[in-house]
């Protein structure tokens, strides 16, 4: 039996059943559309949610996890003798680590012995989610602490995303542009492509949508040149896109993507729909779990 429990935030937008059938806990983030507040763990029907994103003059906010919502998850691993190795969105765009360690130092007081380690993944989306399955893939081992957070460490730090956006808009509008701020004004009208180190980072503006779709493929020729072959493929209402970018990653690394899946409404609620992201890590990393 492992020893150490995994703890992610619903941020990954990896398939459910995946992160359930490796035993990886989550954490909700927040939607908030006036005084209505609900847990993205609760908003299945992605679709009317992005419907209505196109339709509101104000865009909604979200909101990290509360210490108390961390301790629901935290207090039952730690009373059944696990330490927890924790797994976030990047600081840079969201308070969920701080808080997070804030909860981790509660659970030390209370259960004296156990320990809680929160790890910045200083990514997000199917980045977070392949850094939390090599977690736990350390984990299924019955390694301790110490190597499920160097497994965890290493994984973000070889770990590389990118999304191609339809419009710089969304993250306009939500005050989470970063570094792309620069691109503001006549960029509105180009297709940005940005990755995420820490914060937003701009990589390269392109001019359309079918330039945006092959520098994907390059990226993810580099991830396979690196040897980077776990690799992954998201989207924001363009399954139509992600498809075929899948191809495509068959075709460069003759294997399946650890995961293919649609971006969920807190980053969403952000970077607006049309986007396309891919990425990846040394699929080594979780070959514990045979994904």
């Amino acid at each position: 039996m492992s020893q150490v429990a995994v703890v992610t935030d619903t941020t990954h937008y990896a398939p459910r059943a995946l992160l359930q059938a490796h035993d990886i806990r989550e954490v909700s983030l927040y939607v908030n559309l006036g005084d209505h507040h609900e847990r993205e763990s609760a908003m299945p029907d992605f679709d009317a949610f992005y419907q209505r994103l196109r339709e509101l003059d104000q865009l909604p906010t979200t909101s990290q996890p509360s210490i108390g919502d961390f301790l629901e998850v935290y207090e039952p691993l730690a009373a059944a003798g696990k330490d927890i190795v924790s797994v976030h969105i990047a600081g840079g765009i969201s308070g969920t680590p701080e808080t997070a360690r804030q909860a981790a130092t509660e659970i030390a007081v209370r259960h004296p012995g156990r320990r809680v380690e929160v790890i910045d993944s200083r990514t997000a989306c199917g980045g977070i989610g392949l850094c939390a399955l090599a977690a736990a893939a350390a984990a299924s081992t019955g390694a301790d602490l110490d190597a499920v957070v160097a497994r965890t460490n290493e994984a973000a730090d070889t770990m590389k995303i990118w999304f191609a956006v339809d419009t710089l808009e969304f993250l306009k509008r939500g005050g989470r542009i970063g570094t792309a701020q620069a691109w503001l004004g006549g960029a509105l009208k180009i297709k940005p492509i940005l990755t995420i180190d820490r914060e937003i980072t701009p990589v390269e503006r392109v001019r359309t949508s079918s330039r945006a779709f092959e520098r994907m493929v390059d990226y993810l020729k580099a991830r396979h040149e690196d040897g980077a072959d776990g690799w992954v493929v998201q989207h924001i209402q363009a399954p139509d896109e992600a498809a075929r970018l899948v191809e495509r990653g068959r075709e460069i690394f003759g294997t399946e993507p650890v995961f293919v899946s649609e971006i969920g409404p807190v980053i969403g609620t952000h970077v607006g729909p049309g986007l396309i992201g891919a990425g990846g890590l040394p699929r080594r990393l979780m070959a514990e779990l045979g994904v």
